[in-house]
């Protein structure tokens, strides 16, 4: 899932703060850009993990454009991170299904140009999560 962050520049002496604003009260830091960053990939899947645990609905990534101009965060810079939530979906399960040729040869060109994929079932998992997600 991309989340879009907003991020408060730091300096020699000051960490980068990072705002999730879909996700109310996550926030993460880092002493570099890179640290915050992933620092805020593990903060998302932390507090959804929280609020999957309760039986919350995980928050579903909104546009970045919702923000940018938003004086809230004013100054702020913006990024989007990539935070894989399938492991919160509980364990795998092995299926049998059915596709046309030509949408299995499209999936499978996708998932040969994106190794974020690995695999068909992780396209199709990562596809599935986020039209489950924002439903």
């Amino acid at each position: 899932m991309l989340y879009p962050v907003a991020i408060e520049l730091g300096d020699e002496n000051h960490a980068y703060g990072v705002i999730v604003p879909d996700i109310a009260g996550c926030f993460s830091a880092g002493d570099t850009m890179e640290e915050a960053l992933e620092s805020t990939k593990e903060a998302i899947a932390s507090h959804i993990e929280i609020l999957v645990g309760d039986g919350e609905k995980i928050p579903a990534p909104t546009d970045i454009k919702n923000y940018i101009n938003n004086d809230e965060y004013k100054g702020l810079v913006f990024a989007v991170v990539d935070v894989d939530l399938t492991h919160l979906m509980g364990g795998a399960e092995k299926i049998n299904i059915t596709l046309p040729k030509k949408l299995l040869k499209e999936i499978d060109r996708i998932v040969a140009s994106n190794p974020k994929y690995k695999s068909r079932s992780g396209f199709l998992a990562d596809v599935s999560l986020e039209k489950v997600i924002r439903l």
